[in-house]
């Protein structure tokens, strides 16, 4: 036997067979984050979409279209349209294939990396419509150039249908996209409209002169809104402060191009009467909310101009020089800037560092507004009066925070008195809770799990720091208790007052914990004012939540259940229902857990045909359903018409039948003559495009098989009834889940005693609690003004506009 030491066996050796080369869309789909985003939390979806648009909306900016639509289809595709030049359908000399194939199928392609088709554009890399055309299980795409339409398809980013003529068309030049996301990439594929209404919204008033129009044709009533701003950023300045009382007639506004540089800006700014700045930045359509050299350059000018028009009046108060942050102060500006060749701190665009932007929009703004300024004396002292303001606020907080810390409120040994603190000092560990009441809170005291939770009552509901100064607010005896108790300091880090700082923060969970009640409500909304307005890295770190306390309390006589909302109390009423119970027709007989599959799965098709109840009866609805004719492929088929007429015929009264039923292109009409009176319905064929009516179809032949004519369900061994639908299966089993039980909405925390309290919302094996997070700055900041400020018209139109999405509001 050889001494020499032998190499061990490697299975996985590293060679040059372990080296891997991904072939065109490959890469996309083996690591989709890096191109388009989270694929879970739903902002890689839409970001999808914002690609496709962004493609149009260059158009526009180069001059080529002004009308932009985008449309959530029924079956979960999206389509955007415009009306610019088309993309290009000749043949690519290098590629071999037409140029449309190439835009979509390649990576690093497209008519923005020269100055000659678009001198600007959102987009910089060429990969946006290809990663679209990656992740998504087809693609379609229309052209209309010089009277002639051609179509190309892909499926899974594979061309299957390759670049065709269809023909001669009126319709005008421009392009369509429709893409359906991959069930495979993404968690979740269901579109917000609210997310798309943000961002269209904002281009529109960006692009002034630009229509974009958004329709959802997936649920009824077809929700449609067309953004069109020719007032571009002063529209949306005025828009931004729709909330607040301003201080000008008119936004500032300016535009200006630098042609040795191809650069333009375009800003407007008020000031209106809240204490706070509302600042949107934007580079080519794009928002940056970490700023940059842009926000440097506008800031700056501000600075300069306000500054020497206060030392004209003689710009001081009670010692106090003013600042640049006093001079935003509630200020509320848009700025956009238009940049050939941008550079990014990062691929996601957050902050501007193009260095020579900044000269050039501290040059246009400083101009502007010393121009206005000098011809509008009368709003211009106004403006420098509420600047003096803030500046004597200013130096009041600061004396007010310094003879706080003199005192040693501020101190971990001064804790409020009303605080029961944890014995952990590791803030990771530590959990800090915001209880309503002194009830609550002593229930809260005695049930909590003393070494790593401490409970703070608040009493009664504190100030409204939206409208209320920073000296004022440091005045509040509750506010001081609750900056206090949290031991790390208040304001915005940027603040040149100090600020928060996260660093000596004693908690890093804070949890609100207030009643499910209006008064329960208004607290909450209080306190989350009071951390976004002062303490916003609170939340951006993740550290604020909310409690959820459960929602109903079953009780029958001295046994009681707490349930944490209304999905928890169906699968209660369920679960008692079910037992012995046996749905049974002439092929099948389910029970025990074949039967709570069944019943699960019947709960959700109910939900889906009750969100479609304004557009036909129920009863009548779900017969549709089963018989198949929510599919639009169903219509004109007279037998389905046949067997529908026989279902709802075996379903009503002898004398009341004779029912009659029609579909067409137009959709379903049923209708029947009782005693000589008519009565007629139609369901329309927009609605068979809708999500509800897609779910339904396609689960019709499982409907079918459940309930054909002569079904029953004998709910725990009682006598079996027949059963015509989902509907009434699923509300027979509910009622007779709720016999023998007292069920009532839970509202009030100090109704529990300390062990129901800490089962229930403290103990973290059983809580739910829903952390706060930012995902539009613009709309939360709007929501904020809107429901807290002083202007009573726009609260009023929020509640009007959103009354009917409330559920369980108390009166």
């Amino acid at each position: 036997m050889s001494d020499t030491p032998q190499p061990a066996p490697q299975d996985d050796a590293y060679d040059a067979a372990s080296i891997s080369v991904l072939k065109g869309l490959d890469a996309v789909r083996k690591r989709p984050g890096m191109y388009i985003g989270d694929t879970d939390d739903g902002s890689g979806l839409h970001h999808m979409g914002f690609e496709i648009i962004d493609n149009a909306v260059d158009e526009a900016q180069a001059g080529f279209a002004n009308r932009v639509e985008a449309v959530l289809n029924g079956d979960g595709s999206m389509s955007i349209r415009d009306n610019g030049r088309g993309i290009p359908i000749d043949i690519h000399v290098e590629e071999g294939i037409s140029a449309a194939e190439v835009v979509l199928t390649k990576l690093h392609a497209g008519g923005k990396f020269n100055q000659n088709s678009y001198k600007v554009s959102g987009g910089l890399h060429g990969v946006g419509a290809a990663v679209v055309n990656a992740l998504s299980d087809w693609m379609e795409v229309r052209i209309w150039r010089n009277g002639q339409e051609h179509f190309i398809r892909f499926e899974n980013g594979d061309t299957v249908q390759p670049l065709k003529l269809i023909g001669p068309s009126n319709h005008p030049n421009g392009t369509e996209v429709t893409f359906k996301p991959s069930a495979a990439t993404f968690t979740q594929t269901e579109f917000d409209y609210a997310v798309f209404e943000r961002r269209l919204r904002e281009l529109a008033f960006l692009n002034s002169g630009l229509a974009i129009v958004l329709r959802d044709e997936r649920h009824q009533p077809l929700q449609e809104n067309e953004f069109h701003y020719d007032g571009g950023v002063k529209e949306f300045c005025r828009w931004l402060d729709r909330a607040k009382s301003s201080l000008l007639p008119e936004p500032i506004m300016a535009m200006s191009e630098v042609k040795e540089n191809g650069i333009k800006v375009e800003f407007a700014c008020t000031w209106n009467d809240s204490y706070h700045e509302t600042m949107l930045c934007f580079t080519n359509n794009i928002p940056q909310r970490d700023g940059g050299t842009h926000l440097a350059g506008f800031r700056g000018a501000l600075t300069r101009v306000v500054s020497a028009y206060a030392k004209k009046m003689g710009g001081k108060k009670d010692n106090a020089d003013i600042s640049g942050e006093d001079m935003r102060e509630g200020l509320t500006a848009v700025l956009s800037v238009k940049v050939p060749d941008p550079k990014f701190s990062s691929q996601t665009k957050d902050k501007l560092i193009s260095s020579e932007v900044q000269p050039v929009v501290q040059a246009a703004v400083a101009d502007a507004l010393s121009h206005w300024f000098e011809t509008h004396p009368k709003e211009a002292k106004n403006i420098v009066q509420k600047v003096i303001d803030a500046a004597a606020a200013r130096e009041a907080a600061r004396k007010a925070r310094e003879l706080t810390r003199r005192k040693g409120v501020l101190d971990i040994s001064s804790l409020p008195g009303k605080l029961a603190d944890c014995q952990e000092r590791d803030p990771a560990k530590s959990e800090l809770f915001l209880v309503e009441g002194d009830s609550a809170g002593g229930s809260a005291k005695q049930g909590r799990d003393r070494k790593y939770q401490a409970i703070l009552p608040l009493k009664g509901k504190i100030l409204n720091v939206e409208r209320a100064r920073f000296d004022k607010m440091l005045s509040s005896a509750e506010v001081g208790t609750l900056i206090t108790a949290l031991g790390a300091g208040i304001g915005r880090a940027d603040s040149e007052q100090g600020g928060f700082d996260p660093a000596k923060l004693r908690y890093h969970r804070i949890v609100i914990m207030t009643d499910a009640d209006v008064d329960g409500s208004h607290i909450r909304t209080l306190l989350l004012t009071f951390f976004y307005r002062q303490m916003p890295q609170l939340i951006e770190q993740g550290y604020l939540y909310i409690a959820q306390p459960p929602l109903y309390r079953a009780k029958r006589g001295n046994d009681q259940r707490y349930l944490k909302d209304d999905a928890a109390l169906e699968t209660f009423l369920l679960d008692r229902a079910l037992g012995d119970s046996v749905l049974t027709n002439e092929a099948l007989s389910l029970s025990g857990d074949e039967l709570r599959e069944a019943a699960v799965w019947i709960g959700q098709l109910v939900h889906r045909l009750r969100a479609m109840e304004n557009t036909l009866p129920q009863a009548y609805l779900e017969q549709i359903a089963i018989a198949g004719l929510l599919s639009p492929a169903a219509l004109n088929d007279v037998a389905k018409d046949a067997a529908l007429a026989a279902r709802l015929n075996a379903i009503s009264q002898p004398t009341e039948r004779g029912w009659v039923v029609t579909s067409n292109e137009e959709g379903v009409k049923i209708g029947r003559t009782v005693r000589g009176v008519a009565e007629h319905y139609t369901l329309e064929a927009v609605v068979l495009r809708t999500a509800e009516a897609r779910y339904l179809a396609e689960r019709a032949e499982r409907m079918a098989e459940l309930f054909t004519q002569g079904a029953t369900l004998a709910i725990d061994g009682g006598l079996a009834k027949p059963v015509h639908g989902p509907a009434a299966m699923w509300d027979a089993l509910l009622a007779h889940g709720r016999k023998g039980l007292v069920i009532s909405r839970f509202k009030g925390l100090g109704e529990m005693n300390p062990e129901e309290l800490w089962a229930t919302t403290l103990d973290p094996q059983a809580r739910r609690l829903l952390q706060v997070k930012i995902s539009d700055a613009e709309g939360t900041d709007q929501i904020f003004s809107t429901l807290m400020g002083d202007i009573v018209e726009p609260r009023r139109e929020f509640i009007v506009n959103n009354a009917l999405k409330v559920a369980n509001l108390d009166t």
